[in-house]
């Protein structure tokens, strides 16, 4: 039916002639064409998740319409979205948050430390852009294009590609929570993640033999460093060779990961794309005689160089190839491997142009997709990969959520992979730099993300890793990761004090889980990043739309980098939450919204023993004493949540006679309502009051009014940090 349905839109499009075509696909979605469309250059788009139809005309006073033109080598479209307009998305990028004025290049690259075309173009690309205006609407506007191309943010936002023409969807909505909705509806549903994947996690480019890998779980467990996932590089493979255990160093992988197993961690294995040309290696004799690489323009296959050597490179447009790459993961998962890494997906290749393939390479698709160049499927190839290592990882495991993390992707790959942002650099400035890096993905659909904590290349400090474990514990992917030949960067690397610190904060990211696995949920349903501006709580205020150093966890937790004391500051009893008795000077500040519930666990090594049987739930309430919050509680992995095998947990607290009397109820899912024994923190400035532990849904407590309520946050005390490279 829906094949149909292409061919008449597209037969359609033809019948136009030079008129350009539009029309509504959804509510405040308009799809324009330009009159030399040409459906095969293009279809099937990977952005969308369901192909485009029409439901209505686009209205006559609709603000945001393409004009198309071109030049003797680009397509060009131009979209004046205005003077008062600020502009954000785009995916991976460097620099502000704030896109005004920035030009952007969609050519997925191999960048290390961005350090090529001052990292304008990095390892992803998303043709997204999103507007908000001075009365709090929004508008967001994507180019469905795969081939290399630009995008210019200004009054006019400008997209160029050096492809055929391509069609250009634009969407109105009248928050910025609205269109985030609106993107997903389109673009696909991230997967709830296994709770593990939430959880911290370490890594090193290597870790190696077997017997450190060991080692570093455990002294995880010996410091009592709360963590869930030991990350295996490429060291591990025999000679580089993908799906294969380096004979020496990881003689048994099976007996290796029930080690880790048995101390509750998770391990995860990099698979890169690159296959070893070699005579006698059972999986590059398997790809050649079933001609499953990519070829090139003279037909033969096409060989690069990376870690092994010359490599021949899957053609993922093929879906038999995506099939068949799928099943290599039975066998590997079956070692006790818990998720997959895919890297150099770019792809990376040493001695290619650019560091990669040739852009005449061919690629064969198939299933509705034409035959078509490198240089129209460069950006989709690491999309395609982890879309197939996401299904094999479904095979290997069918009723485990497939965790799968890739360096590159393209807008719509949040459905398969999460991502982190590249090989960044052990410095100040890039530190910072994650915080709008991260938002925006986020605000690019993809919510599932985070920085190498502590730096990639180079060495770190302890000064730069205890601030960077302080703050990264509130991304979404929380990762510390290091190059070799660098230093150590484990948090016991450099002394106590460091230590500490990177305890404390990795704490808090597990008392806080009930709240951080909470809104991943959210994420997965609506589209909401994790990690969010702070313009999200008011699009109209002017000075949130600017805020890049500190920001929101959910809508509920203000993060502030202690760093940071020119931060926009939100009006009213916006409460700091007290966790420690004593304070390190180097933790954020984490300030609670007013009329809000946060639910914290217990504190605990790791999320397989985390039991939220008692709950401390942090109540700072509103003006009249009131306040909300949400929990949600499924089995943590598995599949059972789609059948509605859960439980929603409305949090309600009311003040009433200096009494505080806060609930929890179940109010959604199959699931039975948890028997817990509940005490609340009441929040006021800097300060939380406990009360005893009671068993039941009910909590009675007496509260004496701050006297600080309703007062804009002050008092802070920052740092100035150490920004010696």
């Amino acid at each position: 039916m829906k094949k149909t349905l292409l061919a008449l839109l597209v037969g359609m499009l033809a019948l136009t002639g030079k008129a350009q075509h539009s029309y509504l696909s959804a509510p405040g979605v308009a799809v324009f064409y330009p009159a030399n469309y040409d459906a095969s250059a293009h279809a099937p788009s990977p952005i969308f998740e369901q192909e485009l139809y029409p439901i209505g005309e686009v209205p006559a006073d609709w603000k945001i319409r393409p004009v198309y033109s071109q030049t003797e080598k680009e397509q060009v479209v131009t979209l004046h979205v205005g003077e008062d307009v600020d502009l954000y998305g785009g995916g991976e990028v460097w620099g502000s948050l704030r896109r005004n004025g920035k030009t952007i290049e969609f050519w997925n690259m191999d960048n290390p430390y961005y350090s090529v075309d001052n990292g304008t173009h990095l390892y992803q690309s998303h043709p997204w852009i999103m507007g908000l205006r001075p009365d709090g609407s929004a508008f967001g506007i994507i180019a469905d294009n795969t081939w290399r191309g630009k995008m210019t943010s200004d009054k006019d936002v400008v997209f160029t590609s050096l492809g055929p023409a391509f069609r250009v969807v634009v969407i109105e909505k009248e928050s910025p929570k609205a269109l985030m909705q609106a993107l997903v509806a389109l673009t696909g549903n991230m997967e709830l993640p296994p709770m593990w994947a939430l959880g911290y996690q370490q890594c090193r480019f290597s870790y190696y033999p077997d017997t450190r890998v060991k080692e570093i779980a455990d002294t995880l467990r010996y410091h009592q460093i709360p963590s869930d996932v030991i990350w295996m590089d490429i060291h591990y493979m025999d000679k580089f060779k993908i799906f294969t255990f380096d004979p020496k160093g990881f003689s048994n992988p099976k007996e290796l990961n029930d080690y880790l197993h048995a101390k509750n961690f998770k391990s995860v294995y990099m698979i890169d794309p690159g296959i070893k040309v070699e005579k006698g290696f059972w999986l590059d004799d398997e790809g050649t005689a079933k001609d499953y690489w990519v070829r090139k323009a003279n037909g033969e296959h096409y060989i690069g160089k990376v870690w092994p050597g010359p490599c021949h490179f899957p053609d993922f447009t093929r879906p038999e190839v995506r099939r068949w790459w799928s099943t290599l993961y039975v066998p590997f998962m079956a070692q006790g491997v818990d998720g997959v890494w895919n890297d150099m997906n770019e792809p990376a290749i040493g001695d290619g142009p650019e560091v990669s393939m040739p852009k005449d390479n061919i690629h064969r698709g198939g299933e509705g997709m034409a035959e078509g160049p490198h240089l129209r499927f460069h950006n989709v190839y690491g999309f395609n990969m982890v879309r197939a290592s996401r299904d094999g990882l479904l095979l290997a495991n069918p009723n485990k959520r497939p965790f799968v993390l890739s360096r590159s992707n393209f807008l719509g790959g949040h459905r398969y992979a999460a991502t982190w942002t590249g090989d960044n650099k052990s410095s100040w400035e890039q530190f910072e730099a994650s915080v709008p890096m991260s938002l925006t993905l986020g605000l690019s659909g993809q919510p599932f993300n985070g920085p190498d904590i502590g730096g990639f290349v180079g060495s770190t400090n302890a000064h730069l890793l205890a601030h960077w474990t302080a703050l990264g514990v509130y991304y979404p992917f929380v990762r510390n990761h290091t190059t070799e030949n660098s230093v150590a960067q484990e948090p016991w690397a450099f002394d106590k004090q460091t230590l500490d610190i990177c305890r404390t904060a990795i704490n808090r990211r597990y008392r806080l889980m009930p709240y951080i696995y909470t809104l991943f949920e959210e994420a997965s349903v609506n589209g909401m990043p994790v990690m969010r501006p702070l313009f999200m709580l008011d699009a109209k205020n002017p000075a949130f739309r600017t805020e890049e150093k500190a920001f929101m966890l959910g809508n509920d937790l203000y993060i502030i980098p202690r760093w940071a004391p020119e931060v926009a500051l939100p009006e009213g009893n916006w409460n700091i939450l007290k966790l420690e008795d004593q304070d390190d000077g180097v933790q954020p500040y984490l300030a609670q919204r007013p009329g809000s519930i946060i639910p914290m666990a217990n504190l605990y090594q790791n999320t397989t023993e985390l039991c939220t049987d008692s709950l401390t739930l942090l109540v700072n309430p509103d003006a009249e004493g009131k306040a909300v919050g949400t929990l949600y509680e499924d089995a943590r992995d598995g599949f059972e949540y789609r059948d509605g095998h859960f439980a929603r947990y409305e949090l309600k607290a009311e003040t009433f006679n200096k009494k505080l009397n806060v609930t929890i109820r179940k109010i959604e899912g199959k699931d039975e309502a948890k028997p817990r024994v509940l005490r609340v923190g009441y929040v006021t400035d800097q300060k939380i009051t406990y009360s005893p532990w009671t068993a039941g849904e009910t909590v009675l407590m007496k509260v004496v009014k701050d006297k600080t309520d309703m007062l804009v946050l002050k008092g802070l005390k920052f740092v100035e940090p150490e920004k010696n490279e």
